[in-house]
């Protein structure tokens, strides 16, 4: 039977555990201890109360056990490496790496300095916390996994099965680095908005909110076509782009997004993993990139005052 660690208990986190504690060993491991008795909320409103492993970073590396087939990193992205370097000394450099982190900042960084293979996950299941028992599956999306090289198709395919069995439909691909470009204009779009405003995803379609993010999706498909990203679903330019963010703001309409939980918590946003690598690329490509400068600047001062 396959093992699965996942690094991070935060909203992926917890529903990776719950999907997939019923087919396989599955530890969930955090910094800190967490109840090991915990409720998923599932998008049709039902609940369903779970006894997981949970343990913490140090009581893991300090009893023996079977090394991982899986480790999924479910942390923040800014949070990614230093969670990882934490861990390493209790698994074999050859593991499996899963990376579930929002944005394109960690993924090449870790890619570049883990032996294992390192496989990237980009999905629009949409999932919130209700404190340290909880965690609310507030939309069905779709998951797809490949690696940044595409040499591991074979082990994505394994772990995009295992996913859809547990609940969570997944597909492996080997463009994943196009997709992960593509979830990270949509994350442009819609979280930092969200985070601003303090609404669910589903209200960005009203009147006060409709034209920042047309705004936000102008200077995004200008970034894409300059980085040679596709549009999505074989469509054209900016309409295509603008076609993707509103599709998921009405499958994820009552989710909280993670960088709107940041800022209600008086956490770092990743604001440096969503906007800074679009900036980034605007800059090398002289392209001009005011909503999205304002926007990196609004979240700057919101995360000043915690």
């Amino acid at each position: 039977m396959n093992s699965h660690w996942i690094l991070g208990p935060g909203a992926i986190g917890r529903l990776l555990a719950h999907s997939l504690s019923p087919l396989a060993d599955t530890t969930l491991i955090g910094r800190r201890a967490l109840p090991e008795r915990q409720t998923l909320t599932t998008p049709e409103g039902k609940q369903h109360v779970k006894r997981l492993i949970v343990l913490t970073v140090t009581k893991l590396a300090s009893e023996p056990h079977k090394s991982p087939a899986y480790v999924h990193i479910t942390t923040k992205a800014m949070a990614a490496e230093a969670a990882l370097e934490n861990l390493a000394s209790a698994i074999p450099p050859s593991t499996p790496l899963v990376l579930w982190q929002n944005g394109f900042l960690a993924q090449p960084r870790i890619n570049q300095t883990w032996t294992g293979p390192v496989l990237c996950a980009t999905t629009t299941e949409g999932a919130y916390l209700t404190g340290d028992d909880g965690v609310v599956h507030a939309g069905r999306g779709h998951t797809y996994v490949g690696d940044l090289n595409n040499q591991h198709g074979e082990l994505a395919e394994t772990l995009a099965q295992a996913l859809t069995q547990a609940g969570i439909a997944a597909t492996a691909v080997d463009d994943i680095r196009q997709r992960l470009w593509q979830k990270l204009a949509v994350n442009a779009a819609i979280n930092p908005l969200v985070a601003l405003h303090g609404v669910r995803n589903g209200e960005l379609r009203g009147d006060g909110y409709a034209d920042r993010v047309v705004a936000v999706v102008k200077e995004v498909a200008s970034i894409m076509f300059a980085e040679d990203i596709q549009p999505p679903n074989n469509g054209q330019g900016e309409e295509a782009w603008l076609a993707l963010v509103w599709q998921v703001v009405e499958s994820t309409a009552n989710n909280k997004a993670s960088m709107l939980q940041d800022v209600e918590a008086k956490r770092l946003t990743e604001r440096g993993a969503i906007l800074g690598p679009l900036i980034e690329s605007a800059e090398r490509h002289g392209l001009g990139i005011v909503v999205l400068k304002g926007l990196d600047d609004e979240l700057a001062a919101v995360e000043a005052r915690f």
